[in-house]
C-alpha cells in the first residue's frame, strides 16, 4: 500500500508556490496564504488532487491503457525517467516534439526508423557501409534515441498523461486536450489549472516535490489491481517518518526560511524557444534521408 505522510508533502517544499507577482490569478481557490512575497499552496487540497489522481492513474492502468510521463525541464527528468521506468510506462523528458499525440502516424515512423538502425547495428548491415556512413547513422539514432527513447515502445496513444509543468509544457497539454486524453499534471501557482482534468496544486520546480509526485503516480500503477489503494497520513507527530519512493539528492537544500526561497522562473530565451516550436511537426522526410 501508497503512504503519502502531511510531513512529505512538508520536507519536499510541496507547498511553496512562486513569487506573489507571477501568480496566474485562476489558481486563487489553492492558494492558502503569502509569506515574504512567495504564494503558499493549500496542502489539504493537493491531498484531495493527489487522491483523486491516484483513484484516476489505477482505473487507467487497470484497463490495461498506458500512462504517459512528461516532464522535459531539468528539475524533473530524471525522476521522470526514472519513475516511469521503475512502473513500466512511457516518458517523455528531454524535448516535446510537436506532434506526438496528434501526429502519432508519424512519430511511429520515426519510432520504427529506430528500431531499424538498432536492427542494423546487430545484424551485420554495419559491415558492408564506410566508416561515415555508420557515424552519420549513429548520430540520426543518438538524436531518436534522446527525443523518442521513452515511447519507443509505444503502439498506441496513451490512455492518460501525468504532467510536470503545465506552463512549459503548454503543446503538450494542447494535443492531449485535442485527443481527448485524460490530463493529470502539478500545477504551480503560475499555472492555469483550467482543461486540467486531475490538476494537483504544488511546487513543480523543486527536485523533492517533482520526485515525490512522479513517485505517487508511479505507485499508483504498480499498485493498480491492489484494493488497498492509497493512504494519506495527515498528522505531524515526532515519530513520523516519510514512507515515499522520491529520491532524495544530497545536494538539495531544505527551505527553513520563506525569505531564502526563490523559486526558478523560465528565461526569457526559453519562451521564444518555445513560441518557436508550437508549430513544429516531426517530418519523416525531412529529418530522414535513406
Amino acid at each position: 500500500m501508497a503512504v503519502v505522510t502531511m510531513k512529505s508533502l512538508l520536507e519536499s517544499g510541496v507547498h511553496f508556490g512562486h513569487q506573489v507577482k507571477r501568480w496566474d490569478p485562476r489558481m486563487k481557490k489553492y492558494i492558502f496564504a503569502q509569506r515574504n512575497g512567495i504564494h503558499i499552496i493549500d496542502l489539504q487540497k493537493t491531498i484531495t488532487a493527489i487522491k483523486d489522481s491516484y483513484d484516476e492513474v489505477r482505473k487507467v492502468a487497470s484497463a490495461g491503457k498506458s500512462i504517459l510521463f512528461v516532464g522535459t525541464k531539468k528539475q524533473a527528468q530524471q525522476a521522470i525517467q526514472k519513475e516511469a521506468e521503475r512502473c513500466g510506462m512511457y516518458y517523455v523528458n528531454n524535448r516535446w516534439l510537436g506532434g506526438m499525440l496528434t501526429n502519432f502516424s508519424t512519430i511511429k515512423k520515426s519510432l520504427q526508423r529506430l528500431k531499424r538502425i538498432e536492427k542494423m547495428e546487430i545484424d551485420g548491415t554495419f559491415d558492408n557501409l564506410t566508416k561515415k556512413e555508420v557515424s552519420a547513422i549513429q548520430k540520426e539514432k543518438a538524436k531518436l534515441e534522446k527525443n523518442l527513447g521513452g515511447i519507443k515502445e509505444m503502439k498506441e496513444l496513451p490512455g492518460a498523461v501525468f504532467i510536470i509543468d503545465t506552463h512549459k509544457e503548454q503543446i503538450a497539454v494542447a494535443e492531449a486536450r485535442r485527443m481527448h486524453i485524460p490530463i493529470i499534471a502539478i500545477v504551480d501557482t503560475n499555472c492555469n489549472p483550467e482543461g486540467i482534468d486531475f490538476p494537483i496544486p504544488g511546487n513543480d520546480d523543486a527536485i523533492r516535490a517533482i520526485s515525490l509526485f512522479t513517485s505517487i503516480i508511479a505507485n499508483a500503477v504498480i499498485e493498480a489491481d491492489n484494493d488497498t489503494g492509497l493512504k494519506i497520513i495527515e498528522t505531524l507527530g515526532d515519530d513520523d517518518t516519510v514512507q515515499t519512493d522520491a529520491a532524495v539528492k544530497s545536494e538539495d537544500v531544505e527551505i527553513d526560511d520563506y525569505s531564502n526561497y526563490q523559486p526558478t522562473e523560465i528565461k526569457e530565451e526559453d519562451l521564444e524557444a518555445e513560441k518557436s516550436r508550437e508549430e513544429e511537426l516531426v517530418d519523416e522526410d525531412k529529418l530522414y534521408k535513406d
